[in-house]
């Protein structure tokens, strides 16, 4: 374990130490944490697939719900993490210690809210969501206990991201993959030992996210990161706005990545179940190869908003080109390896000739603009960690929303099928474009800001 850190020992390590070295070591732990997250993301659909194909589809239509848990948890817990980090790098202690105390609470309040509304039109929410008869009892079991945890759940997403800004990325992955192995060795036993089904699926869920939750609160106080206090809370016109600002990208992405789900399902609808369960194959995939990619943006996050908020623009380029090269190499070795190994790689989630066939090729079409992403992301997350929302926040959304969503009802009325396998990777080739267009001001903004100064 890392030893603790005060906040000045923090601040000289942030704006001084040789920045391959620093990010290295703060992105490893969050590296590893996005991958276990996305490790038993999947092992939770494994098991809860051995129950039946209506709890298989029961555990999808709750996926809405998750998706909206998480875009508000993301919004406090960005929106706050940003702001701490540029906080602490002006050597402003109050301001982060009221946007901590502001962004946990706000969370937790946004959970209560979303609980009570859910648990109160828990039928007429699942048949909303797309239950059908034989769907709807398992989607009310497995909604109904993950609404309960719905107040925890996006406050255990403020501590860590809280955590995480900070630069103490080691007791945030703590937090976090201690909550994902025990999710998967507790899902077996609920559903099958104690045989409780779905709902033991549910209740296996928020007990995890449970003591993650414990475990980071616990983190704040032993890192001798900003701690929460009730007395900080400031629900004013400037704290909520400083949130809106570095959480509305976040809002975005996690908004339309739902959105863009729905639509590639409906889709791919037309050419069989073969078609849909391949891009879901396909996404499954790349969802878990870019875990990697953000928890490496998560590793520069802190050391952009605490030289950024410190005034030391040339740290912060630095940092960002860094990142920007190492990712990019990375990610074209891992482009290749994937193209070659694709056809083994869906055949791993199910092996049937028209799903391989179809997932290869599509496989093979995102593998081709893969190693734009690191560009992508990096871009990003600088602009989200330094407060320029509007970028931020059209780059967020551009992705998954603005290109790849009209690209999947546009491509399929002229290139059929080959539209919907291609249809990410033309949404990557625009926002790669726009993105350029937008870092080239941004950066031009920082370059008159340094000779400001």
């Amino acid at each position: 374990m890392p030893k603790t850190m005060s906040q000045d020992e923090k601040y000289k390590m942030m704006t001084e130490d040789p920045i391959p070295g620093l990010i290295g070591r703060l992105a490893v732990p969050t590296i590893i944490s996005m991958l276990i997250t996305s490790f038993y993301n999947m092992a939770d659909t494994f098991f809860v697939g051995r129950i039946g194909t209506s709890a298989t589809a029961a555990v999808g239509i709750v996926f809405p719900v998750m998706a909206i848990i998480q875009a508000l948890g993301f919004f406090c817990g960005h929106g706050s993490g940003n702001s701490i980090s540029r906080h602490l790098g002006s050597r402003d202690e109050q301001a982060a210690g009221e946007l901590a105390a502001t962004g946990f609470f706000l969370a937790f309040a946004l959970g209560i809210l979303l609980m009570i509304l859910g648990l109160a039109f828990l039928e007429p929410l699942s048949r909303l969501l797309g239950s059908t008869d034989t769907i709807l009892p398992y989607t009310k079991d497995y909604l109904r206990y993950i609404l309960l945890g719905t107040p925890y759940m996006t406050a255990q997403l403020v501590l860590n991201n809280q955590i995480r800004f900070q630069g103490n990325a080691f007791f945030s992955m703590v937090g976090i993959t201690t909550g994902g192995v025990l999710n998967v060795i507790l899902d077996p036993v609920f559903i099958f030992v104690l045989d409780l089904g779905i709902s033991g699926a549910a209740i296996a869920t928020i007990l995890s996210q449970f003591i993650s939750f414990c475990l980071l609160l616990a983190g704040v106080r032993i890192s001798g990161c900003v701690p929460v206090r009730v007395r900080n809370v400031r629900f004013t016109a400037k704290r909520l706005r400083e949130i809106t600002g570095g959480g509305l990208p976040s809002l975005f992405r996690q908004g339309l990545g739902s959105v863009a789900t729905t639509t590639l399902n409906i889709a791919a609808n037309p050419y069989g179940d073969a078609a849909i369960a391949a891009m879901s194959v396909v996404s499954r995939i790349m969802m878990f190869a870019n875990s990697a990619l953000i928890g490496f943006g998560q590793g520069f996050q802190p050391v952009c908003g605490f030289n950024y908020g410190a005034g030391k623009n040339s740290r912060v380029k630095e940092a960002f080109w860094f990142c920007v090269k190492v990712s990019t190499v990375a990610l074209l070795f891992a482009s290749i390896l994937c193209g070659i190994l694709s056809g083994h790689l869906i055949g791993i989630f199910r092996d049937d000739p028209d799903v391989i066939r179809i997932g290869t090729a599509a496989l093979r079409f995102q593998c081709v603009t893969f190693v734009l992403s690191g560009w992508i992301v990096m871009n990003n997350m600088m602009m989200q960690t330094m407060g320029k929302t509007l970028p931020a926040t059209v780059l967020a959304a551009s992705r998954q929303g603005l290109f790849f969503i009209p690209a999947l009802l546009i491509l399929p009325r002229f290139l059929g099928l080959l539209g919907i396998q291609c249809a990410q990777a033309v949404s990557d080739v625009l926002t790669c474009i726009l993105t350029t267009v937008i870092n080239r001001k941004v950066m031009g903004g920082m370059q008159d800001e340094e000779g400001a100064a």
